[in-house]
């Protein structure tokens, strides 16, 4: 399995070389085999790319761009979809390749892998509950009416909490009251 990288060794754009760099760099950056093809040089590499580009990644004008990828005679993508791949730390699938021990991608791999297990399980699981459990949009009653049960009761003790602080403030009002007199009498005596 050979990574084919379609370039242009002698493009006039600066954009088309730093992505064409990009590819070339992380491919041997993280020793991946590949080979370049030049589409400027060799017609042949030009027409073979253009021809296998699949009609959906064409552009408009229906001649792609540089960088091109495939793995042998499987189209892998253009640098948007390389790019994407590589943020996603998904390079080896989006190449066709498996990936090495210790990377990234191989831990997604066995996450997914144990994730999709489990998901089964529950799955299993979920169908022994749907048969004792009622149907969705009874438990979606049940559950709005319990929202709505606990949205009452906090405005309920919001009031309760708003007439202790003026039953508070009334008594306090009327202690203040209640001194002023015992001074008086006090001043009288």
């Amino acid at each position: 399995m050979v990574i084919k990288v379609f370039v242009a060794t002698s493009s006039g754009s600066t954009a088309i070389k730093k992505k064409q760099q990009e590819v070339v760099g992380f491919l041997e950056a993280n020793k991946i085999d590949f080979q370049q093809m030049d589409i400027a040089g060799d017609e042949d590499n030009r027409n073979w790319m253009r021809e296998n580009v699949p009609g959906e990644k064409k552009p408009q004008n229906g001649i792609p761009l540089p960088p091109q990828i495939f793995n042998e005679e499987r189209y892998c993508g253009d640098f948007e979809s390389f790019f994407s791949a590589k943020e996603e730390n998904i390079i080896y699938s989006f190449l066709g390749l498996a990936p090495p021990p210790g990377t990234k991608e191989t831990e997604k791999s066995d996450t997914s892998a144990e994730t999709e297990a489990h998901t089964e399980h529950s799955a299993d699981e979920g169908a022994h509950e749907e048969a004792q459990s009622p149907p969705e949009d009874q438990q979606e009653n049940k559950e709005e009416d319990a929202a709505a049960g606990e949205e009452e009761k906090h405005e309920e003790g919001e009031e309760k909490e708003e007439e202790g602080k003026q039953g508070e403030g009334e008594e306090m009002e009327e202690g203040k009251q209640g001194e002023g007199e015992e001074v008086e009498e006090q001043e009288e005596s």
